[in-house]
């Protein structure tokens, strides 16, 4: 058996901060509640600021604490949200496949997360999901929106929180990112800690 590293111990949960940005509309409390709860959380009120949300899952042999942060997706409300952010380990972008409009902000959404999670690497953690895939009057073809999630090399979710297609698919390999990020960041300043000055020793002429 390989000896496993402080990141790596089962006993040990490993923190995720995950946030689901948005348009207004576009069903992010409802996916939220059916991956958390199992139900279909069908109130209209709109969230106000952000609600958390948490679930405890294993992904590949490591315990996860999720915590999700539902954010408002309210014009007026998105510097407030921004402010929220900070710290997080992956992003989920959610769009509604009837509404175009909630399609083309998702260029602001994720350029708006990106610029204010800086410094940390380009590939940072991130889906995209396609939500209220059981409306039939779709504005959004799945062509476009692959596309668009291809170009940026970000895997997307076509979904329906309502009848809980690909939700639970969409967190987990949302969660796998986010853990192989983790795990390389934590691994590289443990490496970094314990590296030893180099030529810290005369060198020695062999006779």
């Amino acid at each position: 058996l390989v000896p496993q590293g402080p990141s790596m111990d089962a006993s040990k949960k490993v923190d995720l901060k995950i946030i689901i940005i948005g348009a207004l509309g576009v069903g992010k409390t409802s996916l939220l509640h059916q991956y958390v709860h199992k139900t279909f959380y069908e109130d209209y009120r709109t969230t106000l600021g952000a609600s958390i949300l948490t679930k405890v899952v294993v992904v590949d042999n490591t315990p996860l604490k999720m915590q999700i942060w539902d954010t408002g997706g309210q014009e007026r409300f998105r510097s407030m949200v921004s402010t929220f952010y900070k710290g997080s380990d992956g992003c989920m972008l959610a769009f509604d496949v009837t509404d175009r409009e909630s399609f083309e902000s998702l260029d602001n959404w994720r350029d708006d997360f990106l610029e204010k999670v800086i410094p940390r690497e380009q590939g940072f953690p991130m889906v995209v999901l396609g939500n209220k895939i059981d409306i039939c009057d779709r504005q959004v073809p799945k062509e476009i929106a692959s596309a668009w999630c291809k170009e940026k090399d970000i895997p997307y979710f076509e979904v329906s929180a309502k009848n809980n297609i690909n939700v639970a698919e969409a967190f987990e390999t949302l969660a796998k990112q986010a853990l192989a990020t983790y795990k390389g960041i934590f691994e590289s300043y443990l490496t970094d800690s314990i590296k030893l000055t180099p030529n810290d020793k005369p060198r020695r002429s062999c006779c």
